[in-house]
């Protein structure tokens, strides 16, 4: 079974027609998962029995002609989301003896539609990097060439949807954990507007910016996971209860007069010139479509990358005080009272980067630092978010590079935090607005490292930005292209 170029829509119509089962399906991903994961490090956990009991559970209930469109399809869940019964890691040692009691709502959702849960994804402790590289089980490595991240968070879920392990994954995006790796592997990925996706049972970073997405080859395949994902929970107080929408409903629907803005400070200084190219590239070709450009102007966008390092820090101090060894998680073997359990268990328990981010936050919201850090962000964020409200009065959908390059080497900017942070500063401002967002594949650079670009649309703006991106792969074929290296490793 060639899977490689095998779309959900296909997938799903081989399933009713019979040309082959969700069993025979799961166990070819699964397969090709094992055959390649010591090399790219994908997948945290993977458990052949269980997903195959859900698959042929979901081929009873196509032989009964019940379920859904992803009935019978196999989903890779990044090991954020709590799953029952799988080790839920978050990607760290404190949580690495966590099987999870119950389903985050994302995981009940996919469950209920007939999906195949096929194992839980490395991701960058806590959520809390750029490259892959935080994990406690090591770092995930971009299938286009091996010595280079596939970003992060969610790298480990843009790696298996790029290398095929995987036709669809579920991913998290605090500052751009979608966005960034989706750019970087050449995949495509959505954020959605904050409170469309349940975050209960998402293992928490920074409970006002986190927010579920999705990881696909083709923005098409977004809009069927997404029809799934976004769902009104009353179990989690930030999600926001609308109608059910069908994410296709713009597909042919023509872009003739669309209008792009392209903020001046998405193509300034700092802008890879092969992602200047693509950039281009990409504006012409929906220019070729009916589109029109329209400057903008995002004037606080420069701030969104140190706004976010005060709000983020603090959330996360809050949220990661809970992991003290107590109730669950990592313990300290030796102690000597409690007090002293608590240190060592989240001493040993944390990565660097994840006690960098807690330091940070609890500074920030100390007695004497609390207004002229914490609050004076939250009022820049204000400002960020009426940038954005202003220019959508001018113009439909945002444009712009996911990054401002291609992918860089292990080890590029692990000594030098800020740096690594810069890595997101076109996708950290969308998270502090609460918009939706999108990267989609635009090119490749000299290198022949992907190109990612990025649509950003007005809140609930899914559907119009699903539509925008597939319009642009129906003439291109970015999305299509596969990385190929040898079984050995290396890149060819």
């Amino acid at each position: 079974m060639n899977l490689d170029r095998t779309s959900l829509r296909e997938l799903a119509d081989g399933l009713r027609s019979r040309e082959f089962s969700s069993v025979e399906l799961t166990q070819a991903y699964l397969e090709r998962a094992h055959h390649q994961n010591e090399t790219l490090g994908c997948f945290i956990t993977l458990d052949p029995e269980r997903s195959l009991i859900q698959a042929r559970a979901a081929d009873q209930r196509l032989a009964r002609a019940e379920g859904g469109p992803l009935t019978g399809i196999p989903v890779a869940h990044k090991d954020i989301f709590c799953t029952a019964g799988w080790l839920t890691t978050c990607g760290s040692r404190m949580l690495s003896n966590f099987v999870a009691p119950y389903d985050a709502h994302v995981i009940t959702r996919f469950n209920e539609a007939g999906g195949v849960i096929l194992g839980k994804t490395n991701m960058d402790e806590f959520a809390m990097g750029s490259s892959n590289e935080t994990s406690f089980y090591g770092k995930v490595r971009n299938p286009w060439s091996l010595d280079h991240v596939p970003g992060g968070s969610s790298g480990g879920s843009a790696a298996a949807v790029a290398a095929r392990l995987a036709p669809l994954a579920t991913a998290s995006d605090t500052g751009g954990s979608i966005r960034q790796p989706a750019a970087l592997c050449g995949v495509s990925g959505i954020k959605p507007t904050y409170g469309r996706v349940s975050r209960y049972g998402m293992i928490a970073y920074a409970s006002s910016l986190d927010q579920g997405g999705l990881m696909a080859p083709s923005a098409a395949d977004l809009a069927w996971g997404l029809g799934i994902m976004a769902d009104y929970d009353e179990r989690d107080a930030t999600s926001v209860a609308r109608p059910e929408e069908d994410f296709f409903q713009d597909f042919e629907r023509p872009l003739t007069g669309l209008r792009i803005g392209l903020p001046r400070q998405y193509f300034g200084s700092g802008v890879d010139a092969d992602v200047a190219q693509a950039m281009e590239e990409a504006l012409r070709e929906y220019e070729r479509l009916g589109a029109v450009r329209v400057d903008i102007d995002l004037p606080h966008s420069d701030l969104s990358v140190p706004v976010y390092y005060v709000l983020a820090p603090a959330e996360a101090s809050s949220n990661l005080s809970r992991y003290d060894g107590v109730r669950y998680g990592w313990r300290a073997q030796q102690y000597g009272d409690l007090q002293e359990m608590i240190g060592r268990s989240r001493a040993e328990g944390f990565g660097a980067e994840v006690k960098r981010r807690i330091l940070t936050g609890a500074y920030v919201l100390s007695q004497g630092y609390y207004d002229a850090y914490y609050l004076q962000a939250q009022r820049v964020r204000r400002l960020i978010q009426q940038d954005f409200l202003q220019a959508f009065e001018q113009c439909d959908v945002i444009m712009g590079p996911t990054t401002p390059t291609p992918a860089f080497p292990f080890g590029a900017k692990t000594e030098d935090p800020v740096q690594m942070y810069l890595s997101d500063i076109f996708t950290i401002g969308v998270n502090l607005a609460g918009l939706p967002a999108m990267s989609i594949p635009a090119g490749f650079g000299a290198q022949g490292l992907p190109l990612g670009l990025q649509l950003i649309g007005p809140h609930f703006g899914e559907a119009r930005l699903l539509a925008v991106a597939h319009r642009y792969q129906q003439v291109t074929d970015w999305h299509r292209r596969v990385p190929v290296y040898a079984a050995a490793g290396e890149r060819v």
